[in-house]
């Protein structure tokens, strides 16, 4: 399970969170300042850090500092500040994205799935996913099917290499919305979500009426592979 760190003195807003991400599957470590945050830096090991830049006992930056001495996880700043200064400087100390409040719970989980995905590339020492007859060359954004090269859109691209991401596991409609809207930066609806399935079941299956590749969980959503 991957484990967030989130820091951040608005109480309201850190339970909005806290839930968000148990939602959706993230074991989660809630800290209202900066003292308590600094004992789990030490004491804990986690796989990314959402901090508030204002804190009532120091600043998300000083944090961001003492989790890069430990650590090289991925670190996204939230503020209600968003002068460019301030930018620069959460980028300048290493953090991998910046979200300024007010923000809705659909941004901040697509920023951090869209950090996590980042993340687990450049750690990834394989830039290849196999899915079937299917090989998707991640570092060149390129996919074959038994060899021969497919052409998709930019949007059956990210949806092709969403669900082989989770190969074997249900995604729901909802989470395929998202990244999919994270990808391409503008709402994408349920029918749009539709088309794009039976686009690329047409171009990546064998029998697009019987798939193999991208199977349909009846009430749930959908899974790659087996």
């Amino acid at each position: 399970m991957i484990k967030i760190l989130v820091v951040e003195d608005d109480r309201t807003i850190a339970l909005g969170m806290e839930y968000a991400l148990r939602q959706e599957g993230y074991g989660t470590v809630v800290c209202y300042n900066a003292e308590t945050a600094e004992e789990q830096i030490l004491q804990e090991s986690f796989d990314l850090a959402v901090l508030d830049v204002a804190l009532p006992d120091g600043d998300g930056y000083e944090l961001c500092r003492k989790i890069r001495e430990k650590s090289d996880i991925p670190v996204i700043f939230v503020t209600a500040m968003d002068e460019e200064v301030n930018v620069v400087m959460g980028l300048d100390l290493g953090a991998d994205d910046y979200i300024t409040k007010p923000f809705r719970v659909r941004e901040l989980l697509s920023r951090i799935r869209s950090v996590l995905r980042r993340y687990n590339k450049t750690s990834d020492s394989s830039s290849e996913i196999i899915l079937k007859d299917i090989r998707i060359n991640t570092a060149e954004a390129k996919v074959y099917k038994k060899g021969e090269p497919l052409i998709l859109t930019s949007m059956e691209y990210k949806l092709l290499l969403t669900l082989a991401a989770a190969q074997g596991r249900v995604l729901t409609r909802n989470q395929i919305l998202e990244e999919l809207w994270d990808a391409a930066g503008e709402f994408v609806n349920d029918n749009t979500l539709t088309v794009c399935i039976k686009r690329l079941r047409e171009k990546i299956e064998d029998n697009p009426q019987n798939p193999q590749v991208i199977h349909t969980v009846r009430g749930l959503g959908y899974r790659a592979g087996d």
